[in-house]
């Protein structure tokens, strides 16, 4: 299963050394890494993005706004929901549409069950084996093998729920500008909820697995998140805030980004204000625990002293507790809606050229669309911000900091090419969330 890393060093100094991770397997994208140390120091890094450009930004060019939606839903599968939800409130911001309070239920339902189901595939197939030592989830045997049994059972309600009030868990039909284009029935709902209880005492145990793990990595850390100041834990919001203090209109974030370009990557990084920082499930929680639902603070409580913490593998702790929120605040609205059809309304143009801007929290962080239209509603261009590339350069500067710091303590190569895979799980980036697989060659420095 796990490819065995090839290792080259340098005989009379095993502080030099070069570490090349030539096809990170089992990925959401190809990636690749190649470090030098010399000495004990990391020289060089590089944490490349492998897979050839797909041009979406190119290719919505020329297209009437109202269906870029179902286009950019395709950059990922995974998270297509959170790319249709963004897109979709970026062209109503541009349109000066305000939708109703039912159709903001359904979106915040749709984006609960897309949380659920991919924090359920990452923490159970990609980041569980690592908490019992073993290459895969199939090693499971003997009362681990429950935990296989529980992976589908809760990624299977996700699913349920995003299919209700989605369309589909994967590249949705049922979210457009405006109103949705159906809405679920009350008792299809009520069995949506049922399914959803029936997954929480799963997702605790899950919960409590990830509290309990050992691996500990902690670097100083700017987390960025939507702001949940005045509401419910949510993946919506119209400002964001950072842990030292910042507030930021989301109509001025991307003033405050700039763009890293990786010459030996086909993906761009991007920095805040000149230094890397994090999104994701750990920012949020770090940011805005306080907002989670009642239910899920009071089974949490325990787990939640941890928070804040700079501990990247507690991204995973996040995403679990997420996973338990995602339920209670289902199963909330589910319960207290009876959802009617509204009638939809012609979106106006604009009368001259416009920009429409939306953020929303998707399962690996903010996820930032903005959008210039035309006269005629066409898209002139589009500027997306994908939380992997956000984090890029802060995972790069883990990497360089966890080799030299365990250069000494773990003189086995096998040892650090592994944990290097970990701290790679943890961020649960898109271009390598669940890099299981690696394959290490450590050459020797000319």
């Amino acid at each position: 299963m796990h490819e065995e890393p090839d290792i080259f060093e340098d005989a009379k100094d095993k502080r030099t050394f070069a570490l090349g991770l030539r096809h990170i397997s089992k990925i959401e994208g190809h990636a690749a890494l190649d470090i030098s140390v010399v000495k004990g120091k990391v020289e060089d890094l590089q944490l490349r993005v492998t897979e050839g450009k797909r041009f979406y930004t190119q290719g919505v060019r020329g297209v009437h706004c109202t269906a870029v939606s179902n286009i950019v839903s395709r950059i990922c599968g995974t998270c297509s929901i959170a790319h249709m939800a963004c897109c979709v409130l970026a062209v109503e911001n541009a349109l000066g549409i305000e939708p109703s309070g039912q159709t903001h239920v359904l979106r915040e339902l749709a984006m609960y069950g897309l949380n659920l189901r991919d924090h359920a595939l990452h923490l159970y197939f990609f980041s569980m084996p690592d908490l019992f030592d073993v290459d895969s989830i199939l090693k499971f045997e003997g009362k681990r093998m429950k935990y296989i049994e529980q992976a589908f059972k809760v990624k299977a309600a996700g699913n349920r729920l995003s299919t209700l009030v989605a369309g589909k868990p994967v590249h949705p039909t049922n979210i457009s500008v405006g109103v949705p284009k159906s809405v679920p029935l009350k008792e299809q709902c009520a069995e949506t909820a049922k399914q959803l209880k029936a997954a929480r005492d799963e997702v605790l145990e899950l919960i409590g697995l990830f509290h309990s793990q050992e691996a500990c990595f902690s670097t100083k850390t700017r987390f960025i998140a939507l702001d949940n100041a005045r509401k419910k834990f949510s993946y919506f919001g119209d400002e964001l805030i950072s842990s030292d203090g910042e507030t930021i209109r989301k109509e001025n974030y991307i003033n405050h980004l700039q763009r890293v370009v990786l010459p030996y990557s086909q993906a761009t990084g991007f920095v805040f204000e000149g230094n890397e920082y994090m999104v994701g499930a750990l920012a949020r929680m770090n940011l805005n625990r306080g907002m989670l639902h009642k239910d899920t603070l009071r089974d949490v409580s325990r787990y939640l002293k941890v928070f804040p913490t700079s501990n990247i593998f507690y991204n995973n702790l996040a995403q679990a507790i997420e996973m338990l929120n995602c339920i209670d605040q289902s199963v909330e609205l589910l319960e207290a809606w009876d959802f009617k059809a509204e009638p939809s309304a012609d979106a106006k143009m604009p009368v001259d050229e416009c920009d429409g801007i939306a953020a929303i929290e998707a399962p690996r962080g903010t996820l930032y669309y903005m959008m210039h239209l035309l006269p005629d509603g066409k898209v002139k261009h589009v500027t997306l911000v994908i939380p992997t590339a956000q984090n890029q350069v802060k995972i790069s500067r883990d990497i360089k900091e966890y080799v030299e710091q365990n250069i000494s303590r773990l003189p086995d190569r096998h040892e650090i090419a592994h944990g290097i895979e970990r701290l790679i799980r943890a961020y649960d980036p898109c271009m390598s969330c669940a890099t299981h697989f690696l394959k290490v060659n450590w050459k020797i420095r000319e």
